[in-house]
């Protein structure tokens, strides 16, 4: 390959790649890019380092610098390639390498296809030959390959993942959660195990904390959503997310669930404390408690599963929550 002499001095001392998939198929490009019209006496060298991100693990990094240094100068034609999968590699970077680096990067996603990601996956699951039981290993590896080509129920579900990740280190988590539900009993996998694990990865923290909400906390969460939507997502404060609690109560005559304000003023104090609202930047402790403006951090679908899972949760609450959610 030839590269004009002069076309080096704009090429970046490393372009970075960051990708998950072949060598061969993602450097042609850059290649095309290096090529020149015209050829000239001298001859550039390109630096290929493949799995950059174990260079970067040694000991001071000295092949990196000493690259990197002698790339700065002009008389010295010469371009180093890093290739990894690795997101996080310049952070790997000493000092003295990175101020040498010029932080140009090129980032390659694979073109993966739903099939080719069911091969991987079924490649995942399947025992090998080397099993110590063979009888078992042949009846796994029958029952993975009908799992991954005709059951609907789970293709459904490799199909989700597949649509929102598709990195394989999520794969392997979603196939670990549902490995681990295999027993004594049940040492086949199957579909409702994959959708229990899918379930297990979806859960976010905000939604479990809020399975275990008090009744008037869940009620300040309705009203709080309600007032966020009639107001676009502006900041609010407690004393409107009071009236709107308190305008329900009265609509309802629920005595069970009317609270004195200093009491509602305690839930509402915990809500922050769960990170469901928080106070606006800058108006944190400032004016008067109840009149600190604060933001809503939760959004429907969360507020819909927490109501799904509220035990004996009161219709009128549920209907209250609709006309806010829609």
């Amino acid at each position: 390959m030839w590269i004009r002499n002069n076309y080096l001095e704009y090429i970046p001392c490393l372009i970075l790649f960051l990708f998950q998939g072949s060598f061969s198929e993602n450097l042609t490009f850059l290649l095309e890019a290096l090529k020149s019209g015209e050829r000239s006496k001298t001859r550039p060298v390109l630096f290929v380092l493949e799995e950059f991100d174990l260079f970067a693990q040694h000991k001071n990094q000295t092949l990196l610098y000493n690259l990197f240094d002698i790339s700065q100068s002009a008389q010295t034609p010469i371009a180093v390639v890093g290739l990894t999968c690795r997101l996080d590699i310049l952070e790997l970077l000493e000092k003295r390498v990175k101020s040498r680096f010029s932080h140009r990067q090129i980032i390659l996603f694979p073109n993966t296809t739903f099939a080719h990601f069911l091969e991987c996956t079924s490649r995942c699951l399947t025992l090998p030959d080397t099993f110590p039981d063979l009888k078992f290993a042949c009846g796994w590896n029958k029952n993975v390959q009908k799992l991954c080509e005709h059951d609907a129920a789970a293709s459904a579900v490799f199909r989700l993942q597949f649509t929102f990740s598709r990195d394989f280190n999520s794969l392997n988590a979603l196939l670990m959660l549902a490995l681990c539900q295999l027993n004594a009993r049940e040492s086949n996998l199957t579909a409702s195990m994959l959708e229990v694990a899918e379930k297990q990865l979806a859960a976010d923290s905000q939604t479990g904390m809020l399975n275990g909400v008090s009744m008037l906390e869940l009620c300040l969460i309705i009203a709080t959503k309600h007032v966020n939507d009639i107001y676009n997502g502006t900041p609010f404060n407690f004393q409107m997310v009071y009236n709107d609690y308190q305008q329900f109560m009265q609509r309802k005559s629920f005595s069970v669930l009317s609270f004195e304000k200093p009491v509602v003023m305690k839930a509402f104090e915990r809500l922050q404390q769960l990170n469901f609202i928080q106070p606006v930047e800058g108006a944190a402790g400032r004016g008067q408690r109840e009149f600190q403006l604060m933001r809503f951090l939760l959004n429907d679908l969360q507020i819909q599963e927490a109501l799904q899972n509220f035990p004996q949760c009161p219709t009128d609450l549920r209907l209250w929550a609709s006309s806010s959610l829609n």
